[in-house]
């Protein structure tokens, strides 16, 4: 069956420029122009991805990703921002967007980003799949199930974007192991750092946030500096 992507953004010459390239390369595409018509949309349908405007007259991109993801909308979330917004990005990462493209982007690119969205989707449905029952890892108060995709404090589950859930399962599956920018890139999400890439620092910001009882002098996810990060875990079972 065909991907569905919803588009909004109220600039209509570049909703349809993206509908009609998308509907080319094989996607089933819809859109609007205001959160209002993402809310109808939403009601009548469940999409793959949802392609989001930073600047929409009604409400603001960042608001209606913030909205989705506290009403457990999980769908991956492709922030369009104007190229000097990089405050706006990161926040917008912040609420829980999956990626981020600066206006104007080649087309080729918005496909890059979807396709590597999707191809981490897949790799982790496959996981989850062939991943032996019981592979629950607990560590002190914490318990992330991969199959579920899930991360629990105690009884309470911890809310993981699409982008955080792929993040904190390479540092878990490589704890105690120093990993460079570029690996964690290309390990959570298949494809070469960006020297002006910061959504992996934002989402280790995140994630950080999450777990730790002081973000500020993490006990689990430390900077190495001059290097990258490292997920230490001492009291696993």
């Amino acid at each position: 069956m065909k991907k569905k992507i919803v588009i909004i953004d109220d600039d209509r010459k570049i909703r349809d420029l993206i509908k009609q390239y998308l509907k080319d390369q094989g996607f089933d595409c819809s859109g609007g122009e205001h959160g209002k018509d993402l809310e109808k949309i939403l009601q009548k349908t469940t999409p793959d991805l949802i392609i989001l405007d930073l600047m929409l007259p009604d409400e603001n991109g960042l608001d209606i990703c913030k909205r989705l993801r506290v009403n457990k909308i999980k769908t991956p979330i492709i922030m369009l921002t104007a190229k000097g917004d990089e405050v706006d990005r990161i926040i917008g990462l912040e609420m829980g967007a999956d990626d981020y493209l600066p206006k104007p982007f080649n087309p080729r690119e918005l496909l890059a980003r979807i396709n590597s969205i999707f191809r981490r989707h897949e790799m982790e449905l496959s996981e989850k799949t062939h991943e032996a029952s019981g592979k629950t890892i607990q560590f002190d108060d914490f318990e992330f199930n991969p199959q579920e995709r899930t991360l629990k404090k105690g009884k309470k589950e911890i809310d993981l974007t699409s982008g955080e859930f792929s993040l904190l399962k390479v540092f878990i599956e490589n704890a105690n192991q120093p990993l460079s920018r570029d690996q964690i890139m290309q390990l959570a999400k298949g494809k070469e750092l960006d020297v002006f890439d910061r959504s992996i620092d934002v989402q280790i910001s995140r994630i950080r946030k999450l777990i730790e009882e002081d973000p500020n002098k993490p006990k689990y996810l430390k900077t190495k500096w001059g290097f990258g990060y490292v997920f230490e875990l001492t009291n696993v079972k």
